[in-house]
């Protein structure tokens, strides 16, 4: 295909791993990132998936699969600390924060911009067109939206169909530097340690430190509690200390001290000792909706949704980037072998729509069991 005009809606790794490939096509493109500050050291670790580990290799980032903590066995906990079974399944969880760092590192820096908040997208006949924050306008041969759980470019692929839906429950997560985490709770390193009962959902495992450190004392615990929270309690969850309300989720630094002891309180009468004190070693936790968005349509006529803007599954699945991934590879081939654009976007609809949907589905198995 000819060269094209190419904006994407989201600086994440959707967004760096469209612009990667499709820069390296020699498209025009530019990645339009809401945030202010960036998205660096946002993440803890993720599991190297196939489609994954692939787009490393096609943008020459495969040597960041190496950077990771090998987890060798999982373990399920009693509510005393005793392990209750042991499995023989190594795992290694790859850094979020290098895979980020590396991959924005091959974007053309004068194509990445920051705190560029697009509000709206008018798909039209001859191409589509962003409506900036600012009052701005610009047009497109294509606008990719990679924007994720709060996708505004979804609104325009899908106007009658394009709110997340409440799972029921949230995920409360801390990543503290392994030397925080106590003596009595070194049962957790080296391992992928669960506890499961009913309504109850902890886990945790080591990540490389935020500068990719693997060695023993510099790496990071990473732990998440799925905990039950009304739908009239969301908004509640989701206030800070500002009394600011967030959609989605609460960043670190939201929570009041009393919320905080409430909190560790919580962790002491529910969780197995181990996790009770790697919870209480967390000083600024984060709260994470949980959410699903299934889109009933990825394209329009000049837009395109890949990652999280289309499909938004369970935490559970540990595919997210791996299914971003896999679109993007997808949308990449098409443009490249097809002449007209309408035809290579029907034919990427085609092949990742029913991917997105067996995810979906599969993270709401795996949520139904979990809690």
């Amino acid at each position: 295909m000819k060269q094209l005009r190419i904006r994407i809606v989201g600086g994440s790794l959707a967004g760096l791993f469209a612009g990667n490939m499709l820069q390296q096509a020699g498209h025009d493109v530019r990645i339009y990132e809401r945030s202010r500050d960036g998205l660096a050291c946002r993440g803890a670790g993720l599991v190297g998936q196939s489609d994954l580990l692939h787009i490393l290799r096609l943008i020459g980032c495969e040597h960041v699969a190496r950077v990771g903590v090998v987890a060798k066995e999982r373990i399920y906990l009693n509510q005393d600390g005793n392990i209750a079974q042991a499995v023989n399944m190594p795992q290694t969880q790859i850094s979020w924060d290098v895979l980020f760092e590396t991959v924005a590192s091959r974007i053309a820096p004068e194509t990445y911009f920051l705190d560029r908040d697009v509000v709206d997208v008018l798909d039209g006949e001859n191409g589509a067109e962003l409506v900036f924050g600012d009052g701005t306008r610009e047009t497109a041969d294509l606008v990719i939206g990679a924007d994720g759980l709060g996708s505004v470019v979804r609104g325009a692929v899908n106007p009658k169909d394009n709110q997340n839906r409440y799972s029921g429950y949230v995920a409360w997560r801390g990543l503290i530097p392994e030397a925080s985490l106590p003596t009595a709770a070194a049962l957790l390193l080296d391992r992928f340690a669960f506890y499961v009962r009913p309504g109850v959902h902890a886990l945790g495992y080591l990540v490389p430190g935020s500068k990719g450190e693997m060695d023993i004392g510099s790496r990071r615990y990473n732990w998440v509690w799925y905990r039950k929270v009304l739908p009239s309690e969301l908004a509640g969850t989701f206030t800070n200390l500002d009394h600011r309300t967030y959609a989605f989720s609460l960043p670190r630094g939201g929570l009041s001290n009393e919320r905080l002891q409430a909190l560790h309180t919580d962790a002491a009468q529910m969780l197995p000792p181990q996790f009770a004190l790697a919870v209480e070693a967390e000083p600024s936790p984060s709260i994470q909706g949980i959410f699903a968005y299934e889109a009933p349509r990825m394209i329009g006529r000049s837009i395109v949704l890949i990652g999280d803007a289309a499909f938004v599954a369970r935490p559970h699945t540990a595919m997210g980037v791996s299914k971003a991934a896999g679109d993007v590879m997808a949308l990449s081939n098409y443009l490249a072998f097809e002449t007209d654009l309408r035809t290579a976007l029907r034919q990427f609809e085609a092949e990742r729509i029913s991917v997105g949907r067996e995810i979906v589905a599969y993270g709401r198995q795996l949520g139904a069991s979990a809690i």
